[in-house]
């Protein structure tokens, strides 16, 4: 098989210089392209808590001495509410259940980052994951207890519960979670049988196949 290898120009140390993958054992690969998606991921999900914590923050400090803030002739209105509840103030009476869920959420996306190679699902579950731990971590440090914790929520729209910014980050990814799934869109990039043709990538997802002579 060197000699085929060889004949075909393909280096023998397991590089291929076209799809830039590396072979780390018989039948494995580790992919640059994986890196960037998991990068895409990490840093959206970094920033989706950072402007959480940083909102709640400020509200925490500055809101409870005043009333609520309208804006926008009343479209908007930021206010102060503790929700115990899941988002937009479902189920108060049941926090610690949904810190569990929380916290599975949390280590199914860091599993499922392993085969991670469509931008789409790079920043679905990077909102997701930022999202779900911004409101995590109000649950672990605030009070009444830890791990019961009362959500901080600020935001406010006519005819809707008040929420916040990780509340908004959960449901803009169960959103495109939902167009990728239509489009037949799969974690490492390549489409559904049906949605698209079968074997079809998502451009610049997946990496092309590697060559038949060097899979042997």
């Amino acid at each position: 098989m060197r000699g085929v290898q060889a004949a075909a120009g393909t280096p023998l140390n397991g590089t291929d210089p076209e799809t830039e993958t590396v072979a780390d054992a018989p039948g494995q690969t580790r992919s640059p392209a994986r890196r960037r998606r998991i990068g895409l991921l990490i840093g959206m999900a970094a920033f989706v808590i950072a402007a959480d914590a940083i909102s709640k923050a400020i509200v925490v400090a500055k809101m409870p001495p005043r009333p609520p803030i309208r804006l926008l002739g009343g479209l908007l209105t930021i206010t102060y509410t503790r929700n115990g509840g899941a988002a937009f103030s479902i189920g108060t009476s049941m926090t610690i259940v949904f810190t569990l869920i929380a916290a599975g959420v949390i280590v199914y996306i860091l599993r499922a980052a392993r085969n991670l190679r469509s931008i789409g699902w790079a920043i679905a579950l990077g909102l997701l994951l930022g999202g779900a731990t911004g409101n995590l971590l109000d649950r672990i440090f605030r009070a009444p207890a830890p791990f019961h914790g009362h959500v901080v929520d600020w935001i406010q729209l006519p005819h809707w519960p008040v929420f916040n910014l990780a509340d908004s980050s959960i449901c803009c990814a169960g959103v495109l979670v939902v167009l990728l799934a239509l489009r037949g869109i799969r974690l490492d990039g390549t489409r559904a049988v049906g949605a698209g043709g079968p074997g079809n990538t998502e451009p610049g997802d997946a990496e092309p196949q590697r060559p038949e002579s060097q899979r042997r």
